[in-house]
């Protein structure tokens, strides 16, 4: 994207309506959780040929794995911080 249509964008304001976990069922039997999450969203002074004006996003994945199979996992390691 040319750094020109970011410099002439316009940042706009957004709430949180939802936010979900996917769940995926991978082949070893670990289950992952997905979550994305937005940051922020900029709108960009040009549009789609319909006229819809085009957007730009900051966001992140959020992954746990869960329900991971025993044999697959290593034994935990020792903390290097010290309890206060």
């Amino acid at each position: 994207m040319q750094r020109e249509a970011l410099q002439d964008s316009e940042d706009i304001d957004f709430t949180e309506e939802k936010e979900q976990w996917n769940e995926y069922r991978l082949a070893d039997g670990t289950t992952l959780k997905v979550k994305f999450v937005l940051r922020g969203v900029k709108r960009l002074r040009r549009y789609e040929p319909d006229g819809t004006p085009i957007y730009v996003i900051n966001s992140i994945n959020v992954v746990r794995a869960v329900d991971v199979p025993p044999e697959l996992k290593e034994k935990p390691k020792k903390s290097e911080i010290t309890p206060i």
